[in-house]
């Protein structure tokens, strides 16, 4: 062997060396493809990529898709706005009772519910258009009051004993979130569908 022969051989070895640590070296492909050919990978993940999510398009309902959601005609859906809403409410069980075929709906204030008679019931009803709702005080647990979050309805000052009683006429579709001022931390809130 000639000293020719050497030289190109460690040439040779060098060069494949150089090409293979090239192709190698973490970061030097394009994240998702194989060195070498361009094609994707679909488990190729550099360092830099590992540990991070990419985060998903998320929608974000309009209101007028909540009240469509709440205005679909006997869909019985509770909509997740009144179930966001009255979730830290001890009597609500996630469901609205249906009194859409009812002309006056009764609901009692200063019912049995968190922790004391401190709720509404039922928490959520689903009424028609046109529908009134009475508000009746049971004269237990304080002083209450109604008080619509949009402020479409207010009973005015917090009242207290029985016979106490406020009126609302939903004219409207939509959802109706409500509550009593001096119990409203302690999870007193209600809610209206109108469908």
């Amino acid at each position: 062997m000639t000293d020719t022969d050497d030289l190109d051989r460690r040439r040779f070895i060098a060069s494949i060396g150089t090409v293979v640590a090239g192709t190698s070296i973490a970061g030097c492909t394009a994240p998702g493809t194989s060195s070498g050919t361009g094609e994707q990978s679909p488990s190729a993940e550099t360092e830099a990529d590992a540990g991070e999510e990419t985060a998903a398009p998320t929608e974000t309902a309009t209101a007028a898709e909540e009240e469509a959601t709440a205005t679909a005609s006997g869909s019985g859906d509770v909509p997740s706005s009144v179930s966001s809403y009255l979730s830290e409410t001890t009597n609500f069980d996630g469901s609205a009772t249906d009194a859409t075929d009812q002309d006056t709906v009764t609901v009692d204030v200063g019912a049995s519910g968190n922790n004391g008679n401190f709720a509404y019931a039922p928490a959520a009803i689903e009424i028609s258009t046109g529908t009134t709702v009475q508000w009746e005080w049971t004269g237990k647990g304080a002083a209450h009051n109604v008080v619509a979050e949009d402020e479409t309805f207010n009973s005015g000052s917090s009242a207290s004993g029985t016979g106490v009683k406020f009126e609302y006429t939903f004219e409207e579709t939509g959802v109706y979130n409500y509550y009593c001022t001096p119990h409203k931390a302690l999870g007193m809130k209600g809610s209206v569908i109108v469908r």
